[in-house]
């Protein structure tokens, strides 16, 4: 233990190693809070459906990115009918409903959209709705009627009549100042949507939200199908961590295993370990891994699985070799041998322990490699279709042609986590390693 502490001392003296800690400590602490926060059946059901997303922006960019370049466009915005003063008359056979929904809007930018959503309760008749708009300067817009279901998405932007009407999107019209033959400008201040509903029951009732999308989103912004970017941020990184723990500690643990095994036994044994090593080291992992995913499962567990079984006769399995060849020969093993020993015992409790040190820093460094992995076969198209990760990110942003579109956030943010992550490892790794190696310990 004393030797570990003093080990660990040796490590804090260098900056970078204590860097590359503090990288890979907030890595585990996100990865953590992301699997309490958000549960991983609640993260797939968010990631496929639809509907969650309805009331967020497509391709918004990320808040703080255009707030740092001093820009001013628009965020969303929900106005919900809870929190309007509404009022009610009844008539024989129904009541009319009015629900004002008031608020203030200072942009610099108009909008991206703009949407009322509407929940009716009845039983038989659906409510019939008009609503209006008023803007700033007192003006009153009719923006149409309708006949509503009971969830019912009302989409301005989309509605063509309106567009005429007012001779540009409902997005633009409904927030311009009137300038004559101009450009549209956004006119600033106090808006209102009126909702005015007509129930033909007499316990029926309506709400209406109105949502105002906006140009930018979050922390993270928007994909093409309105999902939050964010979730896939978060939830890649316990991913991206599991699987290249997992793999970096299967293939380590099975390749020392096997080349201690050789080493102890030797002959046919030492043999045939090698020349099995030999075949695989010409295996092209990454053709192989594309060719599974293509025509057997792109399941992540699958993918898992066959990279461990490639890393078993990898090439390490030599350097290991090269390392317990002399220790085999060392007095102890034959002290051991001596009083009884069996040959797992001294495979498992003499021979692997005395090299595990020098294996830390490769350990460490290994487990990026095999985060870049996962990642470059989700880039490829051949990653858990299920599983929001970086790599899925960088795939969705490049059949989208995000970059050519100017969805710079939608790139560099996974990519970025991804470089965060491969640096974290390095700087640690590379640290440890002049700690624990014999041969660095002077430079």
């Amino acid at each position: 233990m004393s030797r570990w502490r003093a080990g660990l001392r040796q490590v804090a003296r260098y900056p970078s190693a204590v860097a590359g800690a503090a990288i890979v400590v907030l890595l585990v602490a996100l990865a953590v809070y992301t699997v309490i926060a958000i549960p991983y059946g609640e993260a797939l059901e968010r990631w496929r459906g639809g509907e969650v997303w309805q009331r967020y922006p497509v391709n918004a960019g990320p808040v703080w990115a255009d707030r740092l370049l001093g820009g001013d466009r628009p965020a969303t915005f929900t106005v919900s009918a809870a929190e309007a003063q509404r009022s009610v008359e009844a008539f024989p056979g129904g009541r009319r409903i009015s629900i004002p929904l008031d608020f203030r809007f200072e942009a610099g930018d108009f909008p991206s959209e703009v949407s009322v959503f509407i929940e009716a309760e009845y039983e038989r008749r659906a409510p019939f709705v008009r609503l209006a708009w008023e803007t700033p300067d007192g003006r009153r817009i009719p923006l149409g009627s309708y006949q509503s279901g009971r969830e019912e998405r009302i989409a301005l932007s989309q509605d063509w009549a309106l567009q005429r009407r007012l001779g540009a999107p409902a997005h633009v019209g409904l927030f311009a100042a009137p300038n004559g033959n101009g450009p549209p400008v956004v006119e600033t201040g106090d808006y209102r949507l009126i909702a005015d509903a007509i129930v033909f029951e007499e316990d029926a009732d309506i709400s209406a939200d109105l949502v105002v999308y906006g140009q930018v989103h979050g922390l993270a912004g928007t994909d093409h199908q309105r999902r939050s970017l964010l979730l896939a941020l978060l939830w890649g990184t316990p991913v991206a961590l599991a699987f290249g723990l997992i793999a970096t500690v299967g293939t380590t643990v099975t390749t020392l295993i096997v080349a201690a095994v050789g080493v102890w036994y030797r002959g046919w044994v030492d043999g045939l370990i090698q020349r099995l090593t030999e075949v695989n080291m010409i295996l092209p992992i990454l053709p192989v891994l594309v060719m599974v995913g293509t025509l057997y499962s792109t399941s992540i567990w699958v993918i898992l699985g066959v990279v461990i079984a490639l890393g078993i006769f990898s090439a390490s399995v030599k350097m290991y070799r090269a390392m317990l060849l002399p220790i085999r020969e060392a007095p102890y093993i034959e002290a051991a041998q001596a009083y009884g020993a069996s040959n797992a015992r001294i495979i498992f409790r003499y021979m692997i322990p005395r090299i595990l040190p020098v294996l830390i820093p490769t350990f460490v460094t290994l487990i990026p490699t095999f985060v870049f992995l996962e990642a470059s076969l989700a880039v490829l198209g051949l990653g858990d279709p299920a599983l929001p990760t970086w790599g899925k990110l960088l795939n969705d942003a490049q059949n989208q042609s995000a970059l050519y579109h100017g969805y710079f956030y939608w790139v560099l943010e996974p990519a970025a986590l991804l470089m965060l992550t491969g640096l974290g490892f390095a700087m640690l790794g590379f640290a440890l390693d002049r700690v624990f190696n014999p041969r660095l310990r002077s430079l």
